[in-house]
C-alpha cells in the first residue's frame, strides 16, 4: 500500500534518555540559568529533570539510553521562524540583485518546480537546519506550480523528524493587477483560501507537544490583494493555534511600493488588513520606524530577523537593538537558500550579533541575547513559548549538543564554551547530538532517518542520495536560463 502523499506522522517517543556529565548546559530558563557538570533526564517526549549530575535522583540514574555530555555544550533546540525551503535547489543565483530584481529573475525558474523537486529541496533545507542545531522550523511555501502542494513539504519534514510549522502561502496579484510576480505563477484567491482550509483541517494539530501546526501567509503586499490578507486572517482565527506570517518592510523598495499602491506605511497597512494581532509574526522588518516598532510591542507582534538574506540582497540591517529595547519579540530566520545560500540557524545568530555591533557599539547585541533569539524568541513567534526554547522540566524533549572538546574550531575557547558557539566558527560546528520529541535525529554528528517504519530501529539518513537528487533537479530547473539570471557576472 502506498504511503500518503504527506507521509506518516512519527509517534512520540517512548522510553527514557539520560544525558549526563554535560560540561556546559545553557538552559535558556531564567531560574535554572547555565549549569556546569549537568544532567538532563527525558521521559518519552518530555524533559522530566534538569540539574547537576551530582544531584541526580537515584531513581533517575539509569535510563534506556545514556549519553555522555562531556566536552559538550547542550542547549535547547533552536527555532527557525522564516524559511522558503523550496529554494534550496537554486543557490548562488541572481548574485548582485536587490530584492525585486532578484525575485523577477527567479520566478521563471521556480515556475518549473514539481512535487518531487520541492520534496527534495525541502529535505536539503531541513538537513542543514538539523545539523546546525535547529529542531523546529516554519516554512513559507507561496508558489504552487505544476503538481506542487504543501503536502510535499510535510512529507519531507516527517522523513527527518523536524518539528514543523508549515505556512500555506499564496500569490494572487500578478503584474496585471499591480503586483511584481508574473501572472503565470499566481493563483485565484478562492482556490488559495480553499487549500488553506484543507491544509488546516487535514494537518493542524494544536495539542501541547504537537509536531505540526499550520500558519497562513499570503506572500507579501507586493503579490496579493487586501481582500486575500483579510480573508486569510479571518480564516486562521477560526482555528485555535493557527497563526499568520508574511514579509514586511524588507527594504527601501518596499517603502516606495507600499506608499505608491496604498498611500501609507507598514503600520497602517497591517492594521488595514487585520494583521495587527499577537497571532502574527513578520519576516525582515528592516525598515520599521519607531512608531511601527511601538505598535509591534503593544500588540505582541513578532519579528523574524534574517541577517544573511538582508545583507546578501543589500536590504539593510534591521534595528534589532531598538526592537528589543522597545519590547518587540525577535526570533531568527534563515530565509530561503536563494537569498542566504545556506540554512544554518547558528550562523544567523552569529551574524545577528555582529551586525548589531557594526554601528560602533560593542554591546549592540550580546552572545546570550542572540542565543535567546534563536531559542525562546523563535518559540514565542510560533506560539510555542510554553513548551519550546528551554531545557526545563515540563518542556518538550528538544535538546541539542555541540562537541567543543578536541575540535580545532573551538580550541582555546575554554573560558566560555557557550559563547564559542557564536564567536568562533559556527559553520564548522555541526551539532553532535539532536533530540526532537524524544527521538534522536542526529547521533554523534550523523543525520538519522525518521521514516524507517515501525521496528526498523535507528537508520542513517541517505544524505548522498538526497544530494544527488538535488543536483539533478538543479540542472533541470536552470536549463536554458540566461547567464544573467544565473548570476554569473
Amino acid at each position: 500500500m502506498a504511503s500518503p502523499r504527506a507521509g506518516v506522522p512519527r509517534p512520540a517517543a517512548k522510553g527514557t534518555i539520560l544525558i549526563r556529565d554535560i560540561s556546559h548546559l545553557a538552559t535558556q530558563n531564567d531560574a535554572l540559568g547555565e549549569i556546569a557538570d549537568a544532567a538532563v533526564f527525558i521521559r518519552d517526549n518530555v524533559i522530566e529533570w534538569v540539574g547537576k549530575t551530582a544531584d541526580l535522583p537515584a531513581d533517575l540514574a539509569a535510563a534506556d539510553r545514556v549519553i555522555s555530555g562531556k566536552g559538550h555544550v547542550f542547549m535547547p533546540g533552536m527555532v527557525n521562524t522564516h524559511a522558503h525551503m523550496f529554494q534550496s535547489l537554486n543557490r548562488c543565483m541572481a548574485q548582485d540583485q536587490l530584492l525585486h530584481g532578484w525575485l523577477k529573475s527567479l520566478y521563471p525558474v521556480w515556475s518549473r518546480l514539481t512535487a518531487d523537486s520541492v520534496f527534495t529541496s525541502t529535505q536539503v533545507a531541513i538537513a542543514e537546519l538539523l545539523l546546525s542545531g535547529c529542531t523546529t522550523s516554519s516554512d513559507h511555501l507561496y508558489m504552487f506550480p505544476n503538481d506542487v502542494t504543501l503536502d510535499d513539504t510535510i512529507r519531507a519534514a516527517r522523513s527527518l523528524g523536524l518539528r514543523f510549522h508549515p505556512v500555506r502561502g499564496g500569490m494572487s496579484a500578478g503584474v496585471s493587477k499591480g503586483g511584481i510576480a508574473p501572472d503565470a505563477v499566481v493563483e485565484e484567491e478562492p482556490a488559495i483560501l480553499a487549500d488553506m482550509e484543507r491544509c488546516i483541517t487535514t494537518y493542524h494539530d494544536n495539542s501541547k507537544f504537537s509536531m505540526l501546526r499550520m500558519s497562513l501567509g499570503p506572500s507579501s503586499q507586493k503579490t496579493v490583494t487586501h481582500d486575500l490578507m483579510i480573508s486569510s486572517a479571518r480564516l486562521a482565527r477560526k482555528y485555535p493555534g493557527v497563526r499568520l506570517h508574511t514579509h514586511l518592510a524588507e527594504n527601501e523598495e518596499d517603502i516606495v511600493y507600499t506608499h505608491k499602491m496604498y498611500g501609507y506605511r507598514f503600520g497602517e497597512y497591517i492594521q488595514a488588513v487585520e494583521w495587527d494581532k499577537c497571532d502574527c509574526w513578520f519576516a525582515h522588518c528592516v525598515k520599521l520606524n519607531e512608531s511601527e516598532r511601538s505598535l509591534f510591542a503593544q500588540r505582541g507582534i513578532g519579528v523574524a530577523h534574517c541577517p544573511s538574506s538582508n545583507t546578501r540582497l543589500a536590504s539593510g540591517i534591521a534595528p534589532v537593538r531598538a526592537m528589543l529595547d522597545q519590547g518587540v519579540n525577535v526570533g531568527l530566520g534563515v530565509d530561503g537558500a536563494c537569498s542566504s545560500d545556506a540554512a544554518s540557524i547558528l550562523a544567523e545568530a552569529r551574524l545577528a550579533l555582529l551586525l548589531q555591533r557594526a554601528g560602533g557599539d560593542p554591546r549592540g547585541l550580546g552572545v546570550r541575547e542572540a542565543l535567546r533569539m534563536a531559542t525562546r524568541g523563535g518559540a514565542a513567534n510560533l506560539g510555542r513559548a510554553e513548551v519550546l526554547g528551554q531545557v526545563a522540566p515540563g518542556f518538550a524533549a528538544d535538546v541539542v549538543g555541540f562537541q567543543y572538546e578536541g575540535k580545532v574550531a573551538y580550541a582555546g575557547a575554554g573560558v566560555d564554551p557557550v559563547a564559542s558557539l557564536l564567536l568562533c566558527a559556527p559553520t564548522s560546528g555541526v551539532v553532535n547530538w539532536s533530540i526532537i520529541d524524544g527521538h534522536v535525529v542526529v547521533r554523534e554528528g550523523v543525520l538519522m532517518a525518521a521514516d524507517g517504519g515501525e521496528g526498523a530501529g535507528e537508520q542513517e539518513f541517505d544524505v548522498a542520495g538526497m544530494c544527488a537528487a538535488a543536483d539533478r533537479f538543479c540542472k533541470e530547473l536552470t536549463a536554458g536560463v540566461a547567464e544573467s539570471a544565473l548570476g554569473k557576472q
